[in-house]
């Protein structure tokens, strides 16, 4: 399978001042997937503009044709399983199919106590996710769903005439750990990592690498555990948050060089985030635009 790549473009432009030029624009570059963060506010742009991920998708599948959307990735911080679910079954009516969830368990950043909770600890968002996701697949795929969890609750919660996608729109599952890599085996169509948090700092890029060839290890053990072939999951990669950091956006070459590494461990996706000057992700635009060109070619 030919390495797919996409983007992830940060909700904090207004729509009308440049955010909406960029989802068209990415998807001319010929990218996959366009994705969002779904958060309430994130890291650096905590005191500056930000938007919701849903109603920003929702634009961007109005003033787009064939790109996916997506989010990456959204989270039980905030979101519960019976009203996402009807805002995901509207959004891939809206864009004609073209909605993949990215989800994940959440973190502990501004979110988790933006509705005024106390944060949840590592074991706590773990067992949420472990409720959340298995709920959203029944919501999303069966027409009335009643259910008691020890979080999260539906009764009668009608889903007609569910997503244009069948049996139900993809869910892409973001885990490390043993629980979530689980879940991903289970009700994944993709599994997506970051790398290893730990080695963000002062690990060194061949570190990544087997720190995710780990990862992709447990991961197929979970999936032989359930009867599931690993190679049917596609696995998405979101660059930024390993040790070489911005540096594979340098040049064409050094991304080629970074993407190939990444596709010897099985993946298929590699999601890079659109420019933002004066951020942690601040790149050279043209340099970018002419990875989202050539890079899909000489990977093959």
């Amino acid at each position: 399978m030919s390495l797919r790549l996409s983007t992830v473009i940060l909700p904090y432009r207004r729509w009308h001042e440049g955010g909406r030029t960029e989802w068209q624009r990415a998807e001319r570059l010929g990218f996959h997937t366009a994705y969002t963060y779904d958060h309430l506010s994130w890291r650096g742009f905590r005191d500056g503009p930000w938007f919701g991920a849903v109603p920003t998708l929702t634009a961007a599948a109005g003033v787009t044709d064939r790109i996916r959307l997506g989010t990456l990735v959204t989270s039980p911080n905030f979101r519960h399983p019976v009203t996402l679910a009807k805002e995901l079954i509207s959004l891939d009516d809206i864009s004609g199919g073209r909605v993949t969830l990215g989800v994940g368990a959440g973190g502990s950043g501004f979110d988790a106590t933006a509705l005024g909770q106390e944060p949840w600890t590592p074991r706590e968002r773990a067992d949420r996710f472990a409720e959340f996701v298995p709920l959203l697949d029944r919501l999303l795929t069966e027409d009335t769903v009643s259910y008691e969890g020890a979080f999260y609750s539906a009764h009668e919660a009608r889903n007609i005439p569910s997503s244009v996608q069948r049996p139900r729109l993809p869910l892409a599952v973001a885990a490390t750990g043993p629980r979530g890599l689980r879940l991903a085996a289970r009700y994944g169509q993709a599994w997506v990592t970051t790398g290893d948090p730990k080695l963000y700092e002062n690990g060194t890029p061949d570190q990544s690498v087997r720190a995710i060839r780990g990862q992709a290890d447990k991961l197929a053990d979970a999936c032989a555990a359930l009867g599931r072939d690993a190679h049917e999951l596609d696995k998405v990669l979101l660059t930024g948050f390993t040790p070489d950091r911005g540096r594979p956006l340098r040049s064409l070459d050094a991304f080629v060089d970074f993407a190939g590494r990444h596709r010897e461990l099985g993946f298929t996706e590699i999601v890079i985030h659109w420019p933002i000057p004066g951020s942690e992700f601040d790149a050279d635009q043209k340099i970018f635009e002419r990875i989202a060109m050539e890079a899909p070619a000489q990977l093959g």
